[in-house]
């Protein structure tokens, strides 16, 4: 296996083994994972594991992976099935990989590969499927929800439950903050301001390091109302007992808050019963898949709703991205841009055809 061997997986990263100069430190370690979305670490940390079970089969050196490593890789990843799908690997996921993988060199203090060769093989890739006429070729994006999508996914929901206040405000504020379901999920019920226009909120955006002061008005009309929704919701803790920490919570199948959930006596998860990520992003896709509603509908629906809505409203680009938190020129809102814009900005529109 060459020097296959000299390396380890310590939490998904790769040090060699025996060198101090190359470990990082669980304080270091903590604060360059920090930086990154808890969506994309775990995603980052599959690709680099499955990264070195290839080099270990193939007996190639994983660190520092050549020009030449890394090229083959992905001509591997462009052919090999995956055990999930029995398909090669999309160009999305092959691009995550490559980044991954050379991030993972970053946080090792070592020079990141060239990835000229591996994006020439991924560039011819994408255009082999899209003369194939493969779905692969294409992007996923997510659904938008649009308030009349919102509507209908609301309709799903028994709004006189804990949980079905519980997913309503979910819904609700994640549209009207454009939050990710992990800002969603951060958010405790002390950071929520009751004013006499609506609730006051500061959103950490992790993807950009910074916050976004956002003010949740009043909608006008009741069942689609985020402040109403929230409002529900916060009495509803109240009655639990629940006036501060984690803002959404699990609920047992009996209508309460969750107690801890424990394994062999030990508590798991967040022990003030705070949601995971992936149960809020639930919440859209169960409430889709109710209303029989066709499309990619994930949580990041809630945030792609809101661009397409307010750019349909007229809303102005630049305020549109800082309110949801989108970098200045950000390509992801550009294409939420442009998407809203195909009918009203069409160039065909006025022509006279």
């Amino acid at each position: 296996m060459g020097e296959v061997e000299r390396y380890e997986v310590v939490e998904a990263e790769i040090v060699e083994a025996g060198s101090s100069s190359l470990q990082l430190s669980e304080a270091a370690r903590a604060a360059v994972e920090g930086t990154r979305p808890d969506s994309t670490l775990r995603a980052y940390r599959a690709d680099r594991e499955e990264y070195m079970r290839w080099c270990q089969a193939e007996g190639h050196t994983p660190l520092p992976a050549t020009p030449e490593l890394l090229t083959v890789y992905v001509k591997h990843m462009t052919t090999a099935p995956r055990p999930r799908t029995g398909r090669p690997a999309a160009p999305s996921s092959i691009d995550r990989a490559i980044a991954a993988v050379s991030t993972m060199h970053e946080e090792v203090g070592m020079a990141k590969p060239v990835q000229e060769g591996a994006r020439r093989v991924l560039k011819a890739y994408k255009a082999e499927l899209a003369v194939k006429k493969d779905q692969a070729a294409k992007t996923k994006k997510a659904s938008a929800a649009v308030p009349d999508i919102l509507r209908k996914l609301l309709a799903t929901l028994d709004r006189d439950t804990l949980k079905g206040k519980r997913d309503a405000a979910l819904m609700l504020l994640g549209f009207a903050t454009a939050a990710r379901v992990s800002e969603l999920v951060a958010m405790n019920i002390e950071e929520l301001l009751r004013t006499e226009d609506g609730i006051d909120i500061s959103v950490y955006r992790k993807k950009t390091h910074n916050h976004t002061d956002n003010m949740v008005l009043y909608g006008s009309r009741p069942a689609t109302c985020p402040v109403r929704a929230v409002n529900a919701y916060l009495a509803a803790l109240e009655q639990e007992g629940r006036t501060e920490g984690p803002l959404f919570v699990r609920v047992s199948r009996h209508g309460h808050v969750a107690p801890p959930m424990l394994r062999h006596g030990r508590a798991i998860g967040d022990p003030a019963g705070r949601m995971t990520e992936e149960a809020a992003a639930e919440v859209v896709e169960k409430a889709a898949a109710s209303a029989g509603l066709e499309g990619q509908w994930t949580g990041h629906s809630l945030r792609r709703g809101f661009a397409t809505a307010a750019r349909r409203a007229g809303a102005d680009m630049l305020r549109i991205g800082r309110t949801g938190g989108w970098a200045d020129g950000s390509r992801a809102l550009l294409g939420y841009m442009e998407d809203a814009d195909r009918v009203t900005e069409s160039p065909l529109v006025g022509i006279g055809l």
